[in-house]
């Protein structure tokens, strides 16, 4: 393990995810840098992170992913970038790895990833084009030449877990649970703040340089039975089952609006084809965090249930 800690710019870290990792560089020692837009600075929805981000000790670097000037110079400042920009701005990277290579002295780029491993999707539309994206810009990183890890951490907790992904639902099923294809192949669950950690943890790991870093802890890892078995144990009751098999779902993709037709093609890869879990991680492509990192004690979906019961 390096000795002194990289410096870290984040690219769109006031997103969803971001946060989530940019705090977690902060509270594991690194010098933690975010680019922000002024319009970032004066949005009301986000001045609460921003207001977190100072209290950690990030320092906000002024600038936008569309101006290379502010890009090349932000860049410069550190030693690795990652980019957890937001779906619409996942073509733009383009932009981020033509000003790493002007800059030229990024150790290691993180692109924006952090779900599904996109090299080994089954999708159907919408998600196939904003899968394909993401692929796109890795094989970009890997032909400039620049040094790289992909995090695939697969399903965020906070997204699917509170609600069993009852769609409209605000808590779990007591009652009926709708189960999205058989219920058989499985998924995998990581909590926001564990893909931070194991995120960081990597920055500065040999063992995790031009690799694909999988988030797949043991205990994380159910099939939606498994998961809905597992929930009617912890409430105590049976549920009734409603069953959305792969032709429904498809129709339902397609007559879903916008976001929804997104989320479901994205379930549709997952629960149905089984792309969490399909594939055997490779040494010559790929590592597991919880393997690399036995010593992160990472919430299970277990002790994530329970705040609900």
């Amino acid at each position: 393990m390096a000795a002194t800690k990289s410096n870290i710019l984040f690219i769109g870290g006031t997103g969803y995810i971001g946060k989530f990792i940019v705090e977690a560089s902060a509270k594991a020692g690194h010098e933690t840098f975010a680019l922000v837009r002024d319009s970032t600075l004066s949005d009301p929805s986000k001045a609460t992170t921003i207001k977190s981000f100072k209290s950690l000790g990030v320092k906000l670097v002024n600038g936008d992913l569309n101006d290379h000037e502010s890009l090349v110079k932000a860049i410069k400042q550190v030693d690795v970038v990652i980019s957890t920009v937001g779906h619409e701005q996942l073509p733009d990277q383009v932009k981020i790895i033509a000003a790493i290579k002007e800059a030229g002295n990024v150790k290691r780029f993180f692109p924006s990833e952090f779900g599904n491993d996109v090299d080994r999707v089954h999708a159907v539309e919408p998600a196939k084009t904003a899968f394909a994206i993401k692929a796109n810009i890795r094989r970009a990183i890997e032909a400039e030449g620049i040094p790289y890890t992909f995090v695939s951490a697969n399903f965020f907790a906070g997204f699917f877990l509170p609600t069993l992904f009852q769609i409209g639902a605000t808590a779990p099923p007591r009652d009926k649970v709708v189960i999205l294809g058989d219920g058989n192949p499985k998924a995998v669950y990581n909590k926001e703040e564990d893909i931070g950690t194991y995120t960081t943890r990597a920055v500065d790991d040999p063992r995790t340089l031009n690799k694909i870093l999988y988030i797949k802890p043991k205990k994380n890892i159910y099939s939606f039975n498994d998961l809905v078995a597992f929930w009617e144990k912890k409430i105590g009751r049976t549920l009734e089952k409603e069953y959305i098999l792969e032709d429904q779902l498809l129709k339902n993709i397609e007559e879903a609006p916008i976001l929804l037709d997104e989320i479901l093609s994205v379930c549709h890869s997952v629960f149905v084809k089984g792309d969490e879990t399909n594939f055997e991680i490779e040494p010559s492509f790929g590592v597991e965090a919880s393997e690399l990192y036995p010593d992160v004690k990472y919430t299970t979906v277990d002790e994530y249930l329970n705040q609900f019961v």
